[in-house]
């Protein structure tokens, strides 16, 4: 095969990058072939079997990496994807090496499994995954979420990581990233999200995001309503560990704020320090104040040696995609990744705040367990019509059902499919005066994201 590419005048490098893409693809295809509850609908979900005994044995087949290197622990229902990043960022800046396991993925799966800001290699994760297959073979009932995290943690121990930032997945307790005795456990904003599987009430939720917390493990906790708090506040307590709560224990005053980023006080916290710290994010909207915050906190309980110059520096540099990401800023673009009620109604409130006066053509798709009325309603005013779409995922809402809910609550939409088509037709309304917005999906804005990138090279 190679000699008859070389005889067409392939390069050879260029033949070793479509071997490299097509065992990519390959090792893609193997790991989907388990269970991916992420593709799975909501009452599927609510039977998952999940179990962190899988992970153990597993873990335990490949020498235990997840116990190579101390780790930041972070749950919550939003912002825990944010956080992580500011305090991987800080990490890095202070001279760490430091790894980043974080989940969905937006364009390419290996985005998951990142060291100092880079993703793992596609020739990397096909070695990886090769290595592990008869490890995998011998525990039955494996999922795709539980074999990548296990490849997270022994790609980090492969490359002397020497600091891990590691998101949960879905809830906490029964997470397959649950296997950590980590430096400090840090909860995020909670909401109502995936309730079939975490429980209907806030207390619920905050009880299954709370089994990340390990005796006398430090926690710290964004702001949360009290039905929430009061859940953690017992656990931590149960459990010994001191809990830092972000607005009670550590304090912070927002700053100035412009396209390019915005500026926040740390004004007070549990470790005395003299005189306030100023620090600088690129993340747009309020929520992401209280998001650094959170960040500035857990990097100070875990005990880990990171001097404020590189928090500064670190936070500064992070980049996180599709969070209010300003693709282009005349007419705007934004991408973004709400999918919850509470999301959307961060969203409207950045927005109102950064394009005040713009009009909103919305390309929105939605999986099938969402408040797709509410959603909508959040925006207010501002939304002049939404665009319909459909993510190619299996638990993606039919954009004729998200047009009907539109009209049912008196706002406008059409149904445009693929995304791609969907994203031409918004700009197309947006013409001059308006602002095109993508959210509701992850999934979605991750093909906008693709698609826009096509666009804007022409």
């Amino acid at each position: 095969m190679e000699d008859r590419l070389l005889s067409y005048g392939i390069p050879s490098i260029t033949i070793l990058t479509m071997d490299i893409e097509n065992a990519y693809h390959q090792a893609l295809d193997y790991l989907y072939s388990f269970v991916d509850y992420s593709l799975k609908h909501a009452s599927e979900l609510a039977r998952a079997d999940f179990n962190l005994e899988r992970m153990f044995v597993l873990l335990e087949a490949l020498g235990n990496p997840h116990l190579a290197c101390p780790v930041i622990h972070i749950a919550g229902t939003k912002g825990k994807g944010s956080t992580a990043a500011l305090c991987a960022g800080a990490l890095t800046a202070a001279g760490y090496r430091t790894g980043l396991y974080t989940s969905p993925h937006l364009q390419d799966y290996v985005e998951r499994i990142q060291i100092d800001a880079r993703p793992i290699s596609h020739a990397m994760l096909v070695e990886l995954i090769e290595e592990i297959k008869l490890s995998v073979a011998v525990v039955p009932k494996l999922t795709t979420f539980e074999i990548t995290t296990a490849l997270g943690f022994l790609y980090f121990a492969r490359q002397q990581v020497e600091a891990a930032v590691v998101e949960v997945g879905l809830g906490g307790r029964l997470d397959a990233t649950n296997v950590v005795t980590p430096r400090v456990s840090v909860i995020t904003s909670l909401s109502y999200d995936h309730t079939a599987v975490l429980g209907s009430t806030l207390a619920l939720i905050a009880t299954e995001k709370a089994g990340i917390i390990k005796p006398g493990v430090p926690v710290v906790s964004a702001p949360q309503v009290d039905e929430a708090r009061k859940v953690l506040e017992r656990i931590a307590a149960e459990r010994g560990c001191p809990l830092t709560l972000v607005g009670r224990d550590v304090t912070f005053a927002p700053g100035e704020g412009t396209l390019d980023g915005q500026s926040l006080t740390i004004e007070n916290c549990q470790a005395q320090i003299e005189n306030p710290v100023i620090l600088r994010i690129p993340l747009l909207g309020a929520h992401q104040l209280v998001n650094a915050a959170t960040a500035y906190a857990a990097l100070q309980a875990s005990g880990l040696a990171v001097p404020e110059t590189a928090i500064r520096e670190g936070f500064a540099g992070t980049r996180w995609p599709c969070r209010f990401e300003i693709a282009r800023r005349e007419p705007p673009v934004v991408l973004d990744s709400a999918h919850n009620l509470d999301s959307f109604e961060k969203l409207a409130r950045t927005l109102e705040a950064t394009f005040p006066d713009r009009k909103v053509i919305l390309v929105f798709g939605a999986s099938e367990d969402k408040d797709v009325a509410g959603m909508l309603q959040a925006l207010g005013p501002q939304l002049e019509r939404v665009i319909a779409t459909r993510a190619d995922h299996p638990r993606a809402l039919e954009p004729e059902k998200i047009v009907a809910t539109a009209a049912r609550i008196g706002v406008r939409a059409e149904a445009v499919v693929p995304v791609a088509v969907s994203l031409a037709r918004a700009l197309e309304l947006a013409g001059e005066r308006g602002l095109v917005l993508s959210a509701g999906s992850m999934f979605v804005t991750a093909e906008v994201r693709t698609a826009w990138e096509k666009i804007s090279v022409l």
